[in-house]
């Protein structure tokens, strides 16, 4: 059995990321969502153990002190990070996993796991990000303006790293541009080989 692939979506708070990762692993068969873990409070109607593992900080430090994380970070006061035996368990079975996770994780991962696949999601404007920001009403002006002081001067850089991009002006149009990459990344060649090879079989190769 082909080990499964791991894929990392990345973006600035209120690009739209988390619907489409949602939406995502719904239209995708054989793809699992990694459950991160977080030191933050749950938001909304977020469940632990469907969103995020919400943990205190002293656990999670824990957790970094036995090496138990393949990428984690500290953004706005608050720890997330992916566990490795999480990540491990799922391409070991021949799943796809799909991290959501930030620009600093996803360096780290991408020094662990040079195949990985990475995705970032790009707001269409500023403009656009600070109203996103807004009515989704989960932060406090400070926070949002925070938000947006981050994206402006770190993360919208960050798409030079990654391997594919995707404008997040349409909500359909970038769900079948994430849908059309983990498709098109399952056909490559390297994925493929043992299904090739069985196939060359019945034609009397080897």
């Amino acid at each position: 059995m082909e080990r499964g692939k791991v894929f990392i979506v990345s973006a600035p708070s209120g690009a739209g990321k988390s619907t489409l990762v949602k939406g995502l692993i719904q239209l995708v068969s054989n793809l699992v969502f990694s459950v991160s873990y977080t030191t933050r409070q749950p938001r909304g109607q977020e469940l632990t153990g469907r969103e995020y593992h919400f943990v205190d900080r002293m656990v999670f430090e824990k957790m970094i002190e036995e090496d138990k994380f393949v990428e984690y970070a500290k953004v706005f006061d608050h720890y997330y990070g992916t566990a490795r035996v999480s990540l491990e368990d799922v391409v070991e079975k021949g799943k796809d996993i799909l991290l959501d996770i930030d620009t600093a994780g996803a360096a780290q991962v991408r020094k662990k796991l040079p195949d990985v696949v990475s995705i970032f999601i790009m707001p269409p404007s500023y403009e656009v990000l600070r109203k996103r920001l807004e009515l989704r009403k989960q932060d406090n002006p400070e926070t949002i303006q925070k938000r947006l002081q981050w994206a402006a001067e770190k993360e919208i850089y960050q798409y030079e790293n990654y391997d594919y991009v995707i404008i997040n002006d349409d909500f359909s149009q970038a769900m079948e541009s994430m849908r059309s990459i983990v498709l098109a990344e399952r056909c490559r060649k390297g994925r493929m080989t043992h299904r090739i090879q069985s196939i060359i079989k019945t034609f009397g190769g080897t």
